[in-house]
């Protein structure tokens, strides 16, 4: 009897691969005070959007972004020092505002409640009233017109208040918010580290306190199954903050003390110890897949598994894409720059644990199992075993 269900044969759909644009400097500067700008709006519904999405200039456009951020917080602490530009602070005083919400608006006692406070409700009628005048005005005169675009995106990072939850979509619209701002040169390349250390690390420490204030659900949630039940590009980040680290090891993440120690300076492990926080149990049966990747030989593998994670279960994913806005900044045209086709399946460099005491997920300690098969869920679509799935990681 098969320790897990066993999943479908593989989508016989067509591969579209991983598609990472190559990144180069920053090349795009768009003159707000010329440009049209537009509302975002909705464009995926269906699977046959997902190819020119991926082959798409606003693709382009963000996901070269978030590879730009990565490179700037390379082997750099949340708490080393960095330039806080005028407009960086300005952000942060966007998110200050928005943050002082959650005291006012207290979650609504009640018993019949176990999950979704309907509070939430409120604070997010009060972002959606309140961010296009809070953004104007944060705007200098000659990029006010872009008010319109650029803030659906913001009012749709922090969850959706119809179901009460949150999750990896509303990260990648708050993203792309930054990306829309960095587009316009509200931003320069010396404010990346910034963008980083100071606004995503405030934006994470407010989601957090709105998951557990208002008891939000994970949005599309795979369960253990999932990377995380509410965020994605933390990992991404605080895996190059890790890059050339001489005493935290992937593997260090199990090690309570170390996380709790270091989770002020890095990411990563400002992530496990949020997990420690909010979940109960063995590390490996809560979180199997980080248990996993805490197998893997160094974290710059973990960093470029992560992106080509990132692609194939946010970008990729059309529950989460269908809710993703589209405009002027963040486009739905044919892109002139053909992105390269990384690898998801490796041949027979699969990366391994490190130590006998590093399991397969879903395994315990000392159960490692190269042949483990995959929960029946479309989120390991064309993965039929463990080493296939860590394959990403090369």
């Amino acid at each position: 009897m098969d320790f897990m269900p066993k999943m479908p044969q593989p989508n016989k759909g067509p591969d579209l691969g991983i598609p990472i644009p190559a990144l180069s400097p920053k090349a795009v500067h768009i003159n707000a005070s010329e440009h049209e700008f537009v509302e975002p709006k909705k464009i995926i519904t269906d699977e046959s959007h997902i190819k020119p999405w991926l082959y798409s200039e606003g693709y382009c456009r963000l996901l070269k972004f978030v590879q730009r951020l990565n490179i700037s917080v390379k082997n750099r602490k949340i708490t080393d020092p960095c330039n806080v530009s005028e407009n960086v602070q300005k952000t942060l005083d966007l998110l200050n505002e928005v943050e002082n919400w959650i005291k006012e608006i207290p979650p609504i006692e009640s018993q019949f409640q176990r999950f979704g406070n309907r509070a939430f409700k409120i604070w997010i009628e009060r972002l959606e009233t309140r961010s296009y005048d809070l953004i104007s005005d944060m705007l200098p005169e000659e990029m006010k017109n872009a008010t319109i675009e650029v803030t659906p995106y913001f009012t749709g990072g922090f969850g959706n208040g119809i179901r009460i939850d949150y999750g990896s979509g509303h990260e990648l619209s708050f993203v792309a918010f930054l990306c829309c701002l960095d587009l316009i040169d509200f931003y320069s390349e010396e404010d990346y580290e910034a963008i980083v250390h100071k606004i995503f690390v405030k934006y994470l420490d407010i989601v957090r306190n709105i998951q557990s204030t208002y008891s939000l659900e994970p949005a599309g949630s795979h369960g253990v199954w999932g990377l995380d039940d509410f965020q994605f590009l933390p990992y991404y980040f605080g895996s190059s903050e890790l890059e050339s680290h001489k005493r935290i090891k992937p593997k260090s993440i199990l090690q309570k003390d170390t996380v709790e120690y270091f989770s002020k300076d890095y990411m990563y492990l400002a992530c496990i110890q949020f997990i420690y926080k909010m979940k109960k149990g063995p590390f490996y049966e809560h979180s199997p897949m980080l248990y996993d990747i805490s197998g893997v030989q160094n974290w710059s593998k973990i960093n470029s598994g992560m992106l080509k994670m990132f692609v194939c279960e946010v970008l990729k994913k059309v529950p989460i894409v269908q809710h993703f806005l589209f405009g002027s900044l963040i486009n739905f045209n044919e892109s002139e720059e053909k992105p390269v086709l990384a690898t998801m399946i490796g041949a027979s460099a699969s990366i391994t644990p490190t130590s006998s005491s590093i399991g397969s997920i879903g395994m315990g300690p000392g159960l490692a199992s190269t042949t483990t098969v995959l929960p029946s869920t479309s989120y390991y679509s064309g993965y039929r075993s463990v080493d296939q799935l860590k394959n990403r990681f090369i």
